[in-house]
């Protein structure tokens, strides 16, 4: 491993791209520590504590949201932007269309992605803004006022900043630069997530049991995240001009867990978005409102009523994953498109019968990632009920899937560009 290292910095030009990345993250580190004025840390801690939503958010913007940086937002806008431009297209006909035309497409739906991420990010400003202020972090003000403007435009430019740093990553660098972002974002927290497990005299009753869960756990989404069903393709001999070329047969991968952690996203938002509206309802005159909203806010928190919540949390997963899956693969598309292109499954039959079985193929493996994806969800709870000392831990299933996402994809990269100058790889 220490070899291939040295082998990779002895190439300049994968030297050059290691130290770029590296260079890039350490500027996002220190975006993380410029804090927006006048912060009440005091209520700004107290804010986060036992806030999961807000433990999301954080993850996602790489820290700088509990810290109230520039940056507080991270690339959340982005990532919102993206999903949505995901979705419309499979309910919007010229955006599938476009997404079919190549690099020309793909670089037109980025920059519909990166127009629609500043209206987001303004939107998500205030309230991010609204929410600081009326729990104190922050002074209270007008919306149209210039200490607001200037914050609403400090956080659209933090959030600018690190989309085109990501760019520049995926660019020069190596690896995808969100991600990457996100990524430098968890690990950052690791320490101040695992600081209270090892204080205390109990320290290794509970590091072992730990160590032992996170190792358990890391080489399961490996093993889940690179697992794929290989379809065999046929395809029949074409001629072309004056040659004929030999049918060959190529394989159809599906992945099991083909949205990652779009689903995980998408529960966890709305599990806890009406837990979090019901707060604002809980000294309500009607009796019956605040009665409901008492209700919501105690059960639907993450905090107080685990089995109810974690119940709801793993079952919103497997559909989400459902869901998200049929946005990302279509079996007619794909089928319609090995018919074109005189592709066929051996056994079965070009057209419907070939729809038909990719959609049995994909409700199969999809079962299994929801089902993962869903485990890996609630695995916090679990952890916190077998393992003490361990009641604000953050460092979910999801912090965990992005992480080793983010590492294994980094070593596929560099171990092409390792292969090209035929050293010796990270993959054996």
């Amino acid at each position: 491993m220490i070899e291939t290292v040295l082998s990779a910095f002895r190439a300049p030009d994968i030297r050059r791209k290691l130290l770029f990345t590296l260079g890039i993250l350490l500027i996002f580190r220190a975006l993380t520590n410029v804090p927006i004025p006048n912060v009440n840390t005091a209520a700004l801690t107290n804010l986060f504590t036992d806030n999961p939503l807000l433990g999301i958010l954080n993850i996602f913007s790489g820290g700088g949201l509990a810290a109230a940086s520039i940056i507080g937002l991270g690339v959340n806008p982005y990532i919102n932007a993206s999903i949505i431009m995901q979705l419309m297209r499979g309910v919007i006909p010229s955006l599938e269309e476009l997404s079919r035309e190549g690099e020309y497409g793909r670089n037109k739906i980025n920059q519909y992605t990166r127009l629609l991420t500043v209206p987001l990010a303004f939107a998500q400003g205030y309230g991010i803004s609204v929410l600081l202020s009326a729990n104190g972090v922050i002074p209270a003000n007008d919306l149209f006022s210039i200490e607001t403007l200037s914050l609403l435009l400090s956080f659209t430019a933090g959030t600018i900043l690190l989309m085109w740093l990501g760019e520049l990553i995926s660019e020069r660098g190596l690896g995808n630069g969100i991600s990457f972002i996100i990524f430098a974002g968890i690990v950052g927290s690791v320490p101040q997530q695992i600081g209270p497990i090892l204080s205390g005299p109990d320290a290794p009753a509970r590091l072992i049991p730990f160590i032992i869960v996170a190792i358990v756990v890391v080489a399961a989404v490996v093993f889940i995240n690179e697992g794929q069903r290989r379809i065999p393709v046929q395809y029949a001999s074409r001629v072309r001009g004056r040659r004929m070329y030999q049918g060959q047969t190529q394989y159809l991968p599906l992945k099991v867990t083909m949205a990652g952690v779009i689903p995980i996203i998408f529960a966890v938002s709305i599990l806890l978005f009406p837990a979090q509206i019901a707060t604002y309802f809980t000294a309500s005159d009607i009796d019956w409102v605040r009665s409901a909203a008492l209700f919501i806010s105690e059960n639907l928190n993450g905090t107080n009523n685990i089995p109810l919540y974690g119940t709801l949390y793993f079952v919103l997963v497997v559909f989400f994953t459902y869901f998200y899956t049929a946005f990302q693969f279509r079996p007619d598309q794909t089928a319609d498109y090995l018919r074109k292109n005189g592709g066929f499954i051996p056994g079965i039959r070009p057209g419907k019968p070939t729809e038909e079985f990719l959609g049995r193929v994909t409700n199969r493996i999809t079962l299994g990632g929801a089902l993962f994806l869903g485990f890996i969800a609630v695995l916090p709870y679990i952890v916190t009920a077998f393992i003490p000392g361990t009641n604000n831990l953050q460092l979910g299933g999801t912090s965990i899937l992005i992480m080793v996402s983010v590492v294994v994809e980094t070593m596929k990269q560099l171990e092409a560009q390792m292969m090209m100058r035929h050293y010796e790889g990270f993959i054996r």
